[in-house]
This record gives structure tokens, C-alpha cells and sequence, in this order.
């Protein structure tokens, strides 16, 4: 579909963020403003969350990426950019802000302000964002709107805002039965309010549409038909589809190009154009060699400056898959095909960084925001169909001028029933968390805020949650490199270890069981090296999970009977990431996770 578009006038346009810690509800807020703005028929069936339309988005219920979108509502052009909110993903969040000349920061109405709504709120106003501050879910029984609007007032102040921006504009809503109103007595009809203070508060575009046209990237896509596609505002001037235009990159030599197709949107769909103005949002394709943070134009000019992010503070190993199971499920195995792929992530994840380890050849040292961050692009990978083995995550260390060890600190906010306080600070103080400020939220919940070392945190989440027995709710996000605090103790218990391949048997399970938690179930592959269990105390204990029972001409009056066995204990991705320690390698395939020692067993049998 081609559509001739007329320039609109830059003061009628809108460029919207919308922010806000994890699971505060932005997609769903921005699902209420399209279905009420006529993008569909009135009998249309609607997806929950269109805009998280990757499969993991969907899975896990979160924005991993940046989506853009455009509304018409009064004659004006509202671009709306629904960026992601867990901590992992700030990168992602910081380049997207330059598109946009407002934001919608969303506050959960019982949670209040998180460790992320501090962190992309300074992004946002650093940006020289204009803020419309949204309290979300008044419509939970637990809500708690006064006290919440108060904690937003003290988060503004203590981030150091002028005083002019405490005048913010606060709005109350419910994304899920969109609506919006201005005061909590209003009648809940319609989200137009939001609307109608989104055109009201946040500026129009700078730009002059007489001035050669000028673009800077801020995203990246990729489709099969059209290659490389970059995502944008346009600074200045006109952008027409099928003309020359510069590629342009602080330090770098200009290139010249040609514009092969020019992209705008409509509601979240990409429409192609013929032409656009200043301060509107679109995409481009024809320039294979684009990347995030170059300039295009029209005519040569200085580029513009390239977006600075925080850097990882996370690293791993990753390597191709050298256990005797290689190859049984991957297309994709060989070192070479894995930094290929890494390269290509680069492209797009700015918050990610990829180099040669020293220690070993054919590994890489990839480094990220957290856990998760990296654990979404493993995921990502084995789904594509690559064999890998990586290492346990660890935290990136520097020194300071004197030479003094600076390690990254992060924010630990932690939600929980008041009569798990003692045993949550019994597990914290050992890794080094310092409890910072204390508060009682409704139904006899606590809310802890420590700061801890990453490396303290690592493995931490699963044992959250099993000493809460699942009721605890824990958010963190990086702080700022501090000096280093001490050693932590290694906290995980020993594992048992096959020392033999072969097939499972229920014979051996049954004994092994009586030492601890076992990983495999009879009847499945085993090789050599493979972590089977988990001990009760401390220290490795190899095992024999293949061993048979010993046949005899002597028949027993139970020896019928079938064995119950206990379930075996299966890892997710995640887990299996906060599991393993130093000297093991988590195996990633497309059809399974395992544990594995370092050296214990390689391809063909070879140590």
C-alpha cells in the first residue's frame, strides 16, 4: 500500500514516550488508546498487548523492544513510542527518548515510584522531556492514589528537577478498562482526556520544513524484502522516497545513497509514503551499511551526536557447544556462525558489547545490563536454532585513578509479607546488601530497599522467591560504580556428577534420589560430566546414573512391584543461569538446557 502524503505542519504533531517501571502497565494503556481511536471497527476482534507482538514479549509478559505507532485525534498526529520497563532493558529505552519531545511516565496506583521509574525518569528529563505523570490501575482494590501521588512529588524532587517542572500535569487511569480522568471524582467514560492533555502539555517538534531534510537513527529493523530498515525522527526539512540522500557518522567518511523505500505510520501498521516533514517519525530501507546513531540528509552536514548509553555491567562466556551431545538438534554450531550472530545483535542492542576472551580460543566474553538482558538473547538464539555453551554471569569490575576496585551497585527494592524480614536479611548480609529505607505498604507488607553489589544478586531471584514461598516481589536497577565491598560466600550447595554414559535407569535414581534432588528422569541420555542432582551439603559427588540392578536367579515378592520415583527437577533457562557455578557450562540447545563440568567430557570423547 502507497499513499501520497501531504507534509503536516510540525505544530500539529506529538511525539510521545510513554515510561515506567516493569509491569505498571504501558502496553496495556497504549492497547485502550488504539482501540478508542478508531484504527478498528467497532466488531473487530482485538488482541490483549498487539504491540508486544514478539513471542517472547508474549511469553513473559514484558516489552523487551521499542514500538512505534500514530494516532490522529483532533487534526493532530500523535507518535507514540511504548518503550520497554524492566531494568535490563534501559538501553533500549535511552536511544528512543531522542524521538520524542514528551513522555507518559506511568505509576503503578498501589506499588508507587520502583527503582526504574527513578532511572528512566532522569533519562527522560536529562532528554528535556516535558513529563505527563499517569497514575494506572486506580481501579485496584489495594490502590493507594493520595500516598502514591505524594511518593511521585518526592521522586521528582529528589532527582533534582527545576522548579518549574514540579508543575507537572497528573492524570488517573485504568488501561485495562480504558479510561483516564483529570480528577479521581470524574465520570470514567473515556481515555480522550489523555488524549487532550498529551496535545495540550507536550511541545511540538523543533524543525523547519524549508531546510534540507535531515534524519538521525535511532532504531533498527529488518524485514526478508526490504533489508535493513532505520527508524527515526526527522530533525529538519523534507525526506522524499527514491532520492539521493548521505549516510553520515561522527569520524567517518560520508556515503551516498539512495532512499529505495520511505515508511510512515499509520495506527501500528507501516505505510509507505511518498513524503515526510519535519518532526515526524519514519523508517527507511536502501542502505544496507545503517546503523544506530548515524545522520542521514539530504545535502552534507555535521552529523548529529551519537546517543551515549550506560554501559553492561554483566558479563559471560559464550562458546560453541563442544559436549558429546553437539550437533544432535542445531543448525547453527561452529563458533564462526555464533560471533556472526553476535555481530548482528550488536547492530540493533546498543546496550551490548562483544569481544575475544583471552583465556581460550573461539570464546567470547559478552557483556549487558543483567541477567536477563543476555538471557533474552540466548533464548532468542536457540530458538533460531544455534548450539551454544556459556558460562556463569559475573560482574564487570574497574579501577578508579588511584587503582582502588570499583564494582556496579545496584538498587534491591523488595515487597514482602513483614514475617519474612528476618530471613530475607539473614540471606542479603552475607552479599554484602546494606538496607537503605524501610516502609509499611497495606496487608502487612513490607517494602526493603538495600543497595548490593550485582555479583550479590547473581542467583539470588530463585531463592527469593522459594524462601517467600512465591509472595515476595523484588525489582532492582543499576546505581553507579562503587568501591568494592568483600568476598561473598558461595552460597549454592554440591552437585552430583555422572561418571558414566549411558541411559538413565530407575535402579540408579532410586538410590541417588535418598542424596538429593535429581535433574533426569529413567530413560534419558547421559553423558560423562553431565550435573544429574543437587546435594543437601556442600561440596561434588560423582555418581553412576546408569548403573543397572544386578540380575539373580532369586525372584523377590516385590520385585514387580513399579518403582515411584520423585519428579525430577527441571531447569528453565533462567534458572539454569542463576544455577551454575564457575567451573560448570550451561548447554543450550534448541530442545534442552544442561549443566555440564568445565572439562569433564568434549565432542568424540576427548578431555
Amino acid at each position: 500500500m502507497k499513499a501520497h502524503r501531504h507534509i503536516t505542519n510540525p505544530e500539529m504533531i506529538r511525539n510521545v514516550a510513554i515510561i515506567a517501571h516493569v509491569d505498571h502497565g504501558k502496553t496495556t494503556l497504549v492497547d485502550a488508546l488504539i482501540k478508542q481511536s478508531g484504527l478498528f471497527r467497532d466488531n473487530q476482534r482485538v488482541e490483549e498487548c498487539f504491540m508486544d507482538n514478539n513471542a517472547i514479549e508474549r511469553e513473559r509478559g514484558i516489552t523487551i523492544l521499542s514500538k512505534n505507532l500514530s494516532l490522529e485525534f483532533n487534526g493532530y498526529r500523535i507518535n507514540l513510542v511504548d518503550t520497554p520497563g524492566h531494568v535490563d532493558f534501559g538501553g533500549e529505552v535511552e536511544r528512543v527518548l531522542r524521538m520524542a519531545n514528551g513522555c507518559l511516565l506511568l505509576v503503578d496506583s498501589f506499588e508507587g515510584p520502583m527503582p526504574q521509574t527513578r532511572f528512566v525518569l532522569k533519562k527522560a528529563l536529562a532528554a528535556g522531556l516535558r513529563p505527563v505523570v499517569v497514575i494506572n490501575k486506580i481501579d485496584r482494590p489495594d490502590a493507594r492514589v493520595e500516598a502514591v501521588e505524594d511518593e511521585i512529588l518526592d521522586l521528582f524532587i529528589d532527582v533534582g528537577v527545576e522548579e518549574s517542572m514540579l508543575n507537572y500535569p497528573v492524570l488517573y487511569a485504568s488501561g485495562r478498562a480504558g479510561y483516564a480522568v483529570r480528577n479521581m471524582d470524574d465520570p470514567r467514560n473515556d481515555i480522550r482526556p489523555l488524549l487532550e492533555e498529551m496535545i495540550k502539555q507536550v511541545p511540538p517538534p523543533a524543525g523547519d520544513l524549508d531546510v534540507p531534510g535531515k534524519m538521525m537513527i535511532t532504531s533498527l529493523d529488518y524485514n526478508d524484502y526490504v533489508g535493513r530498515i532505520g527508524i527515526g525522527r526527522i530533525i529538519g526539512g523534507v525526506l522524499t522516497g527514491k532520492s539521493d540522500i548521505y549516510r553520515m557518522h561522527p569520524g567517518e567518511v560520508a556515503e551516498k545513497h539512495k532512499i529505495m523505500r520511505l515508511y510512515s505510520y499509520r495506527g501500528i501498521q507501516r505505510v509507505e509514503v511518498e513524503e515526510a516533514g519535519a518532526g515526524d517519525i519514519v523508517a527507511i530501507c536502501g542502505i544496507d551499511t545503517l546503523s544506530i546513531g548515524d545522520t542521514v540528509c539530504t545535502e552534507l552536514c555535521e552529523p548529529e551526536p551519537i546517543v551515549s548509553v550506560d554501559q553492561p555491567v554483566i558479563s559471560m562466556a559464550f562458546a560453541a557447544n563442544t559436549s558429546p551431545f553437539s550437533g544432535r538438534s542445531g543448525k547453527f554450531l561452529t563458533s564462526r556462525q555464533i560471533r556472526a550472530r553476535l555481530d548482528r545483535e550488536l547492530e540493533t542492542n546498543v546496550a551490548m558489547r562483544v569481544e575475544n576472551a583471552t583465556e581460550e580460543r573461539d570464546t567470547f566474553l559478552v557483556s549487558g545490563r543483567g541477567e536477563l538482558h543476555l538471557g533474552i538473547l540466548i533464548e532468542t538464539m536457540r530458538r533460531e536454532g544455534y548450539e551454544l555453551q556459556v558460562s556463569k554471569p559475573a560482574a564487570i569490575m574497574k579501577r578508579d585513578g588511584n587503582g582502588q576496585i570499583l564494582e556496579p551497585v545496584e538498587e534491591l527494592a523488595i515487597d514482602i509479607p513483614d514475617n519474612y524480614m528476618g530471613i530475607v536479611m539473614e540471606v542479603l548480609g552475607p552479599r554484602r546488601a546494606m538496607l537503605e529505607s524501610s516502609k509499611r505498604l497495606l496487608d502487612n507488607y513490607l517494602r526493603l530497599i538495600f543497595s548490593v553489589p550485582a555479583r550479590g544478586l547473581l542467583g539470588f531471584r530463585s531463592m527469593f522467591l522459594t524462601m517467600t514461598n512465591g509472595t515476595g516481589i523484588m525489582n532492582q536497577c543499576f546505581r553507579a560504580y562503587e568501591p568494592y565491598r568483600g568476598d561473598i560466600p558461595e552460597s549454592r550447595n554440591g552437585v552430583m556428577v555422572a561418571t558414566d554414559p549411558g541411559v538413565a535407569t530407575a535402579y540408579a535414581i532410586k538410590n541417588l534420589s535418598e542424596r538429593g534432588t535429581m535433574f533426569y528422569a529413567p530413560g534419558e541420555e547421559i553423558y560423562e560430566g553431565l550435573v544429574v542432582g543437587e546435594r543437601p551439603l556442600s561440596g561434588d559427588l560423582k555418581v553412576n546414573i546408569v548403573k543397572k540392578r544386578h540380575v539373580t536367579n532369586h525372584r523377590s515378592a516385590t520385585s514387580e512391584e513399579l518403582e515411584k520415583l520423585p519428579s525430577p527437577r527441571r531447569m528453565t533457562l533462567d534458572q539454569a543461569l542463576e544455577y551454575v557455578a564457575d567451573d560448570e557450562w550451561v548447554e543450550v540447545t534448541p530442545d534442552a538446557i544442561r549443566l555440564r563440568k568445565k572439562g569433564e567430557a568434549r565432542i568424540g570423547g576427548r578431555k
